[in-house]
């Protein structure tokens, strides 16, 4: 079979510690050059991503690069679908860097799997190797950070899956059950593929397909993250009339609000604070159990999982607490 003509949209903005490196990563991909656009997205970057990108230009003239005036990551992806010309559509991150089969592999199996979006797994680095960044980059790997996230997690077979990173879609996908939404600041991937999902899609985890992915590395950068994470889970609700996250996006707001009711139930009776104990107990044992997993791989660093995994629930909760009260008050008023 001829290789179908491949469009690549990466959104940017600011990003000129990643997107030298990623651009490289993608030309040494095996796929076809003739058969491939790069579209750099970005929003109107005022570092020097926009003069690296320039840079690539003139030896690869595959590369081309597209103002994004609103700056945003759901507009980034509609200007690219737009403006592309591939069959195939595949959205890729500009904070990675990709194997060389990637692109080629994720192509590969989007036809053999008949799927409508394929995806590969993240393995997730910190930006230094402090201990500190190497106790995050644990903690977004840990199905007891994440949950069932896969594609952050990791999996041993093809699994069919509600998202992925980036994706790899057939561009009938986007004819059919439209684009981004351009509301959802964040988490309009989800929505998408949730859409998808519903409209009778297939989404695929491929595990031989790997993407290195340069995650946060500060304490503060760790918590604000998370919060925003959480928040857009639950605000994108106020747009729709469908919850577009499944049902792992809701349990640190379950827990915040556990801890809440359990201290504000404690003033009624005793008893209350007993149970509110004997939870948060059976929480840190499991925090620890899943801290020791990382104990042979870094000596020093998994110490500090057993604080982070409840600060990153915590603060996730407490993101998703806020937009659903802000969601409340939109439907009331």
């Amino acid at each position: 079979m001829q290789s179908p003509f491949l469009s690549i949209i990466i959104p940017t903005r600011n990003e000129e510690l990643f997107i030298g490196n990623c651009l490289k990563s993608i030309l040494l991909d095996e796929y076809n050059r003739d058969f491939m656009e790069i579209l750099i997205i970005d929003g109107m970057s005022i570092d020097d991503t926009r003069k690296i990108v320039t840079s690539f230009i003139s030896e690869n003239p595959v590369i081309r690069i597209i103002d994004n005036p609103k700056k945003l990551y759901p507009c980034a992806v509609n200007i690219g679908v737009k403006e592309s010309k591939g069959d195939v559509i595949l959205i890729l991150g500009a904070h990675a860097t990709y194997e060389k089969s990637y692109i080629s592999k994720c192509v590969k199996y989007l036809f053999e799997l008949e799927a409508d979006d394929v995806g590969g797994v993240l393995n997730t680095v910190g930006l230094n190797n402090s201990v500190m960044g190497r106790a995050i980059t644990n903690v977004l790997s840990s199905s007891f950070g994440v949950g069932n996230s896969t594609f952050r997690t990791g999996s041993d077979k093809i699994t069919e899956v509600d998202t992925v990173f980036g994706g790899c879609y057939h561009r009938n996908v986007f004819e059919r059950i439209g684009y981004f939404n351009e509301n959802l600041v964040s988490s309009s991937d989800m929505d998408f593929n949730t859409r998808l999902k519903r409209s009778g899609g297939r989404i695929y985890l491929i595990p031989e397909i790997i993407a290195t992915y340069y995650t946060r590395s500060t304490f503060s950068s760790f918590m604000k993250n998370n919060f925003r994470n959480g928040y857009w889970a639950i605000y994108p609700i106020r747009f729709l009339d469908y919850i577009p996250v499944s049902l792992r996006h809701f349990i640190p707001l379950f827990f915040l609000l556990g801890i809440i009711g359990g201290i504000a139930l404690s003033f009624v009776s005793v008893i209350f604070l007993y149970i509110l104990s004997g939870t948060l107990a059976v929480y840190f044992i499991a925090s620890v159990f899943a801290s020791l997993k990382f104990a042979r791989k870094d000596e020093y660093s998994f110490l500090l999982l057993p604080l982070l995994f409840p600060l990153l629930h915590l603060s996730y909760g407490l993101g998703s607490l806020i937009a659903f009260i802000k969601v409340v008050i939109s439907k009331l008023f």
